[in-house]
């Protein structure tokens, strides 16, 4: 009936973006792929006064939350849409990443928040083959073609060689995080060694800006008859009915990995 009424002002609309999960490039977490129609209607449906980020995500590949960061910081740009992340049980790595688009971050008193750093992890099985008789053949051209193979002995110049990789993506997440943090930052505690911290400690140190839920904080800026949408990523339709089922088992598993860093 609203609209049946001439120069009625409707409420203000704030759109909600779901970020939950890790960060991957597989089918089924967070990618700038499966991400990019979510956050583009976020941004253009009903002209929103405002984006709001609930996330909830360990974090994972650095160059998708990079591209997810950067999509959610261009669009609002263009749109001059103010945009605010609202962090659930956990930001950390790749997920903060993408925290650090909003011009404004609000978390959970229990919430985990930081881990600004760069990990990989592997296994080593070169003792296992060995002991049960099993030679490992490898043909390359090119001196660095198998480096870090789990089925060969440690080479100490491609951990090096991974190091410095390490180096280049862990600067470059520094370098983003003093650009959207700006002063804010702490000058008093280490931040950038990987270490993590709750809500009101994240808040002390200037990863975040106050203890606050998502619904709450939106009605307090935009008024009690604010509207929310929310949007995120739909599954196929055949994942839905188990065609990937193997897939998303490895899936899993991973998550669970990156989720028990935190104790969660």
């Amino acid at each position: 009936m609203n609209r049946l009424v001439p120069f009625r002002k409707s409420p203000p609309r704030v759109n909600v973006v779901r970020l939950h999960g890790a960060v991957t490039t597989r089918r089924g977490g967070l990618n700038d792929v499966t991400l990019a129609p979510v956050i583009e209607r976020a941004f253009r449906k009903g002209k929103p006064a405002a984006v709001a980020l609930s996330i909830n995500s360990p974090g994972g590949s650095p160059v998708q939350s990079s591209l997810i960061g950067a999509r959610i910081a261009r669009l609002a740009k263009e749109k001059g849409v103010r945009v605010y992340a609202f962090i659930e049980d956990v930001a950390a790595s790749g997920g903060y990443w993408i925290a650090c688009a909003a011009d404004e971050i609000f978390a959970d008193h229990s919430s985990i928040i930081g881990s600004i750093g760069v990990i990989s992890a592997g296994f080593g099985f070169d003792d296992f083959i060995s002991r049960h008789g099993i030679a490992r053949r490898v043909y390359t051209s090119g001196g660095s073609k198998s480096q870090l193979d789990p089925f060969r002995p440690e080479n100490p110049d491609d951990v090096a060689r991974l190091k410095d990789l390490q180096g280049d993506v862990h600067e470059a997440f520094i370098a983003h995080v003093k650009k959207a943090r700006g002063e804010t930052l702490s000058t008093d505690v280490e931040l950038f060694d990987g270490s993590f911290w709750t809500g009101q400690r994240a808040v002390d140190l200037g990863l975040a800006d106050g203890i606050d839920h998502l619904v709450p904080h939106m009605k307090h800026v935009f008024g009690d008859k604010v509207r929310l949408s929310v949007f995120g990523p739909r599954q196929p339709f055949l994942t839905r009915f188990g065609a990937s089922i193997s897939e998303g088992a490895v899936l899993g598993v991973e998550e669970r990995v990156q989720w028990a860093r935190f104790g969660l």
